[in-house]
């Protein structure tokens, strides 16, 4: 029988990145992780190590349990996906550009690892589960600006249909450069109007085949 993980190794497994599974850790921590299945490495610099999808039972099963992960703080360096709107402005600069990078390759990994071909070109069970943080991720991945307190971008919202974001745009061609993105990205995107303001919007929801 497998020995579970020790007490450090479990506060580095309920401290992965909520959106990713990034892990940060020691070293021999990660590669003990690694060795017992629960996390991977990389193979692509930086490197990073992230949850396997026993590393996520692992941490899900803490948290049903009674034992909370609790909520990143916005200082504790872990990686948030854009989804628009936020009230500080969005920060463009090369480690924003690097962490969305390494982001977006840790979900290709996932995708690769958990979806049953192995395709990495049609979204997993995580972002069907995560819907509005995917959608973000890849619009963001892609280079689309999010909106800020103050500035044009896209803004991606929750909506009462299962499995379907809406994503608002400043403008008609940003709208269809970002159904161009979601497309690429596994996602199926149509257009719609808001029945009051006729203002338009995508319904975007992932690719099951």
């Amino acid at each position: 029988m497998t020995r579970p993980p020790t007490a450090a190794q479990r506060r580095v497994i309920d401290a992965a990145d909520p959106v990713t599974g990034r892990l940060r850790g020691t070293e021999a921590q990660l590669a003990a992780l690694v060795r017992r299945g629960l996390a991977f490495r990389h193979p692509r610099p930086p490197h990073d190590h992230f949850l396997t999808p026993a590393g996520r039972r692992t941490r899900e099963a803490r948290t049903e349990a009674g034992r909370p992960v609790p909520e990143p703080s916005a200082d504790a360096g872990v990686f948030t996906a854009r989804v628009g709107g936020e009230e500080a402005g969005p920060d463009a600069g090369p480690s924003r550009v690097r962490e969305v990078h390494s982001a977006w390759q840790g979900l290709l990994e996932l995708r690769r690892m958990t979806n049953p071909d192995g395709a990495t070109g049609r979204p997993c069970g995580w972002e069907r589960t995560h819907l509005v943080q995917a959608a973000a991720l890849a619009l963001e991945a892609a280079g689309h600006r999010p909106a800020g307190a103050d500035l044009p971008g896209y803004r991606v919202r929750a909506t009462p249909q299962p499995e379907a974001v809406a994503v608002h745009a400043p403008d008609a061609g940003a709208l269809r450069a970002c159904a161009a993105t979601l497309e690429a990205a596994g996602w199926q995107a149509g257009e719609h109007s808001e029945p009051r303001t006729r203002a338009r919007y995508l319904l975007a929801s992932p690719r099951r085949a």
